[in-house]
């Protein structure tokens, strides 16, 4: 239950980020209030003696977190999808955070197998080695079917795991309720719902069967995309607290020399997983939210492998329409335009100036013109977004967040294999693709369809309908309530702006 009992988790916590250093760090990250730092100085410097050392040889953050457990480590994971609530440096540091547990028994793991799938171990795999990864949820293990011989890797829950992040994850929303009430000022930064979406993520990743499923609309979305693969889930070999999958033989993208050393083109690689990305976002509006390079193999043939749907994002039809739109005005450098329709959209709040907001974008979009787009840092251009967002008044929308801070890890994995890879070049094909196809005639002819597709199933309900509510219209009567209008969350803007930057650039190409 959220109540006063979880201060004493509270103060640990405190105490942990005052031994570590972190405290300080954190605050600054967030810009918090005066009274936030107070309340978490009252919380944290008189315990410190009681918080937990960590790892000195890791930053102050990452070391606290670390030292705190699998619920911390894994939000710090998610934090670091937010960079407009911790800032874009420290969403940078706990990008690269590791789960740093040691793994649970092999005959614990086995157990829990043979009690999820009703059958010892011995009856499904004739191999079954050690974990070959530990992390804050689950661990790995390669294995081998005994009806057909296929190597399979084998996640497993940790034991206990659920009720341990049931507890931090409900001290959680207590701290963020503190927050809000403390500093209402925080509450643009939704604190509240930083904590549900976290809390809706991990609940995701405590079913398994909810990966497979991700993992399988992955691999279905992409069946025809080349130079990539996604290792299939095995569903009668996976439950709640176990999935198999297909066993991903590959080197890590990260290890660039040995990448090099086995003869594969590093440039061509960057190229791909920037292009393969843009295509599941923007085409298909379903995308592997955590892309960092631990999540990434490549095969021997060349294929880039790609595993682990934990973190999914999402984005609808229609948002990725006016995605389309903002793309057209950057790419025209119409910023009166994409200011337009953005305030007819209700994105921005109507007491707002339409001229000034137009000249904020030409403030982001200009300087992209006529540089050296290989120099051009998404992290910083993120950060002046992020002072547009506060300045207008615009409130965050998760998985919008999550497009953008994804975009901003591909970039990171892209450079990395080529530190000249110029990302907007790279780009292009994908996006005036999307442009073309999502408001071209071909599209408008494509919603004609799927218009007169639903007339024609409530054509039988019209007429009753309309007996219905007709009288009442005529007598100027309300009958029924209103159907709120739909409006996209004022925040889409900096995620259409940040695929927008790409295509800014673009313009340079197009003429």
């Amino acid at each position: 239950m959220r109540g006063p009992h979880n201060i004493w988790r509270l103060i640990r916590t405190g105490a942990t980020f005052e031994r570590t250093g972190a405290m300080s760090v954190a605050l600054d990250a967030v810009n918090a209030p005066a009274r936030v730092r107070l309340a978490a100085r009252v919380l944290g410097w008189p315990f410190a003696w009681l918080g937990y050392r960590g790892d000195p040889s890791l930053p102050p953050v990452t070391r606290a977190i670390t030292a705190l457990g699998p619920a911390y480590i894994k939000f710090g994971q998610i934090l670091s999808t937010r960079p407009d609530v911790v800032g874009v440096e420290l969403a940078n540091q706990l990008t690269m955070l590791q789960d740093r547990l040691p793994p649970f028994p092999l005959a614990t793991a086995r157990q829990i197998i043979a009690d999820e799938l009703h059958q010892p171990v011995e009856a499904t795999f004739d191999e079954f080695s050690e974990a070959v990864a530990a992390a804050s949820i689950a661990q790995v293990h390669r294995a081998r079917r005994i009806d057909n011989g296929q190597e399979v890797a084998v996640k497993v829950l940790r034991p206990g795991i659920e009720r341990a992040f049931s507890q931090d994850i409900d001290a959680f929303h207590f701290a963020a309720s503190m927050i809000e009430t403390i500093s209402p000022s925080s509450r643009r930064l939704r604190p509240r719902d930083v904590v549900l979406h976290f809390e809706s993520v991990v609940n995701g990743e405590l079913d398994l069967r909810l990966e497979a499923a991700s993992a399988s609309k992955f691999a279905e979305n992409t069946k025809s995309d080349e130079g990539m693969r996604v290792p299939k889930p095995h569903w009668h070999l996976g439950a709640r607290r176990v999935l198999t999958c297909d066993w991903a033989e590959g080197l890590p993208l990260g290890d660039v020399e040995a990448l090099k050393a086995a003869g594969h083109d590093t440039e061509a690689l960057g190229q791909r997983i920037l292009q393969l990305f843009l295509s599941h976002a923007l085409r298909d509006g379903f995308f592997h939210a955590d892309m960092h390079q631990g999540n990434l193999k490549v095969a021997e043939n060349g294929d880039i492998i790609i595993y682990d749907f934990g973190i999914m994002g999402e984005i609808d039809e229609y948002t990725r329409r006016v995605y389309a739109e903002i793309l057209m005005g950057f790419i025209q450098r119409d910023y009166e335009r994409v200011a337009r329709v953005h305030f007819e959209a209700g994105y921005v709040p109507r007491d707002r100036d339409m001229n000034e907001f137009a000249r904020a974008l030409r403030a982001v979009g200009e300087p992209i013109f006529g540089a050296d787009a290989s120099r051009i840092s998404m992290a910083n251009l993120l950060a002046y977004l992020f002072e547009v967002t506060e300045r207008f008044g615009m409130a965050t929308r998760t998985e919008l967040i999550l497009l953008q801070r994804t975009m901003v890890v591909v970039e990171g994995v892209a450079r990395s294999l080529d530190p000249q890879i110029n990302m907007w070049q790279v780009a292009r094909p994908v996006v005036e693709s999307y442009i073309r196809d999502s408001i071209g005639p071909r599209a408008m002819a494509r919603d004609l369809v799927r218009t007169a597709g639903v007339y024609a199933r409530f054509a039988p309900l019209i007429p009753e309908f309309l007996e219905r509510r007709m009288p009442a219209l005529l007598r100027g009567e309300d009958a029924a309530p209103q159907p709120r209008k739909r409006r996209l969350d004022p925040a889409s803007l900096l995620t259409g702006a940040a695929i927008a930057l790409g295509a800014a650039l673009i313009g340079v190409w197009i003429g």
